[in-house]
């Protein structure tokens, strides 16, 4: 093969591996990092040749039941019958999941609301495609003795986050709240943020749906003010770029991804357990830090935000515009974006129906009929997951 032929469409997995080494190029990095390859030349009859895309999230680990749709989407083969070779990035920094698929090193990203907007604010071509959660995912935590009994009483105290950027989470919320961004003072603990409250170093921390179990899991308990309770604003999303939108080969491949996700959501939605076990089963950093009960109870958690969308009748990774336009008013007031952004600039839900369009009783049927091991035969849940 010669080298000419990177860019000029023929181009089998096994030379894309053999490619990426010789020039350079991640392993990980997905199809649209390299512009105009079209991956579907088998070298033997029969041979099945798989698209590479990279899904990036901002957190630094992978090691969390917070993917599990991503995970049993893979585990159960949906994502290679779709035509996809997945690779899961954690990223270095919260800006990661919208830098990363800005600058083709990345296909899908995993960013919140505020590093999305933020990054649409400075010019990346980003799109949300994809709501994980309709309503906030944000929590805010104390300390379980905290005199603090709302998150209305946080004027004038301190707040501690991993970094700077989780700044873009916060703000809005206080101001949601009605709380003056100028009263409270931030503290950057990077990954003792949760530990710098509960050793009375702050007040309060940035907390989300499910991190209550995962600290639980490890000694901390703390007091969560849930955002579902006091905020209308939007959760993280899947981000693409609005490019790819316009291509029909890459717009292909993630309808494929996105249908891929709505997969394992909907397998996880009928035999829980079962997506519990993959994931946990995949990580030894959840292994390390959980019971199979706790993991359980964390993707619980999730999972019953994830299918909200489902459960009003919208179908998966579907939007709630008016909770955007809510959001996007509050960030532009305060001066988190230059710019008044657009509910449209921001979200789309171009991909949705097709997302969801798959055979939901293949799915349900893989799901009952996935044999669960001794231990999570005899998982019980805390509550509902639809």
């Amino acid at each position: 093969m010669k080298e000419e032929e990177l860019l000029n469409g023929k181009l089998t997995r096994r030379d894309f591996l053999k490619k990426s080494a010789r020039f350079g190029i991640g392993a990980g990095v997905g199809l649209a990092a390299l512009g105009s390859i079209r991956i579907g030349f088998a070298e033997k009859e029969g041979e099945i040749v798989l698209a590479p895309m990279t899904f990036i999230v901002p957190r630094p680990t992978l090691e969390v039941m917070d993917d599990y749709n991503l995970v049993v989407a893979s585990e159960m083969g949906y994502f290679r019958d779709l035509g996809i070779e997945l690779s899961m990035e954690s990223g270095p920094d919260g800006m990661a999941a919208t830098k990363f698929v800005d600058q083709n090193q990345a296909d899908v990203g995993y960013p919140s609301p505020g590093i999305h907007t933020a990054s649409v604010d400075t010019g990346m071509s980003v799109v949300m495609a994809y709501e994980m959660m309709i309503g906030s995912v944000w929590h805010l935590v104390v300390r379980k003795d905290s005199p603090i009994k709302s998150p209305k009483e946080l004027a004038g105290k301190t707040i501690s986050v991993w970094d700077e950027s989780w700044r873009t989470i916060v703000d809005p919320l206080l101001a949601e709240l009605g709380i003056p961004l100028n009263s409270v003072t931030y503290i950057t603990a990077g990954p003792q943020w949760g530990q710098a409250v509960q050793q009375g170093q702050a007040d309060a921390a940035l907390g989300w749906l499910a991190l209550d179990v995962q600290w639980e899991a490890v000694g901390m308990e703390m007091k969560f003010f849930r955002g579902t309770d006091f905020s209308k604003m939007p959760s993280n999303g899947y981000v693409v770029r609005t490019a790819d939108l316009k291509n029909p080969v890459k717009r292909e491949l993630l309808v494929k991804f996105m249908r891929g996700t709505s997969m394992g959501l909907h397998f996880g939605k009928t035999n829980p357990q079962a997506a519990a076990q993959m994931t946990y089963d995949r990580y030894a950093g959840v292994r390390e830090q959980m019971t199979p009960e706790i993991a359980l109870e964390s993707m619980r958690q999730l999972a019953y935000a994830y299918v909200e969308g489902e459960r009003r009748g919208l179908g998966y990774g579907a939007f709630e515009p008016s909770g955007w336009k809510t959001y996007l008013d509050i960030i532009y007031k305060i001066g988190q974006t230059k710019r008044h952004l657009t509910v449209d600039e921001c979200i789309t839900s171009a991909l949705i129906k097709e997302a969801n369009d798959f055979d939901r009783s293949k799915v349900e049927r893989d799901a009952v009929n996935y044999a669960l091991n001794s231990t999570w035969k005899n998982v019980k849940a805390r509550g509902p997951f639809f």
